[in-house]
């Protein structure tokens, strides 16, 4: 774990602008919107299956009192 802590106090604007600009010329600007897209799109099945799931233990919880 300190590893990691260590990685991330390492990382700093420049670092983070030449990510941004490698990832500009490897997907061109056309692809990044659809990525993006997909992303999004997946982070809100990860919460929309999180929240069922929510749902499913209280109801378990409401039938065992």
């Amino acid at each position: 774990m300190n590893a990691l802590y260590i990685f991330l106090g390492m990382v700093g604007p420049w670092q983070i602008v030449v990510v941004v600009v490698l990832v500009l010329l490897l997907f061109g600007g056309k692809k990044i919107p659809e990525l993006m897209k997909g992303l999004g799109g997946g982070i809100k099945e990860f919460k929309k299956a999180s929240q069922e799931e929510n749902a499913d233990e209280d109801k378990k919880v409401e039938e065992k009192k």
